[in-house]
């Protein structure tokens, strides 16, 4: 089975790759390959940011892989939190943290559309390629689930009445904006097998 590194550490989002791709490719994350590196994401785009960390394992570590930027958007706030989306309410800020902050923001506001956006940066063979995910929604006004991570609990998306933390690992690996942009780099990769 082929090796692929996930250039991350986040549990949460490799469980959710391993899931989509285990079947065709064995998904190492950074721990796997020996890398206890704090990667920068000093750019100001999901791709910018994507590409940054991607590039970073490749040089140092020699590996094929893939690494991602994820974030939401949302409308009231001018589109923030977006690339600061894991830091929003400051470093080293918990994800309880951050959703109390755009809760807060957003008391009174009618307009609660918001948008969750994934980019992948794919390195192979000396090749770049890049996918977007995104799904829209709206953020609610208390906490709703326990499942999931980030702003899942406070996301429902469109057509949907339930968040993605009341949702389980499989149903929201069929929607979701990772998943979107797994299932366009897991097609690619079919393609050239």
């Amino acid at each position: 089975m082929k090796k692929i590194v996930f250039a991350t550490n986040n549990a949460h989002k490799i469980e959710e790759v391993r899931a989509k791709l285990s079947s065709k490719f064995t998904i190492l994350s950074l721990r796997d390959i020996n890398c206890n590196d704090d990667i920068p994401e000093t750019a100001n785009t999901f791709i910018g940011n994507a590409e940054q960390k991607a590039i970073w394992v490749l040089d140092k570590y020699g590996h094929d892989c893939f690494a991602d930027d994820s974030g939401i958007e949302i409308e009231a706030l001018d589109n923030r939190p977006g690339v600061f989306s894991a830091r929003y309410a400051g470093e080293d800020c918990s994800f309880d943290d951050n959703n109390k902050k755009v809760l807060q923001e957003l008391e009174g506001k009618a307009n609660r559309n918001a948008k969750f956006s994934t980019t992948i940066c794919l390195k192979l063979k000396g090749e770049t390629y890049f996918f977007v995910g995104e799904i829209d929604g709206k953020i609610i006004t208390n906490y709703a689930g326990s499942k999931g991570f980030g702003y899942d609990p406070i996301f429902v998306p469109n057509g949907y009445d339930r968040s993605f933390a009341q949702m389980t690992l499989e149903e929201k690996n069929k929607i979701s904006h990772r998943a979107i942009a797994v299932e366009k780099m897991w097609a690619f990769l079919e393609k050239l097998n």
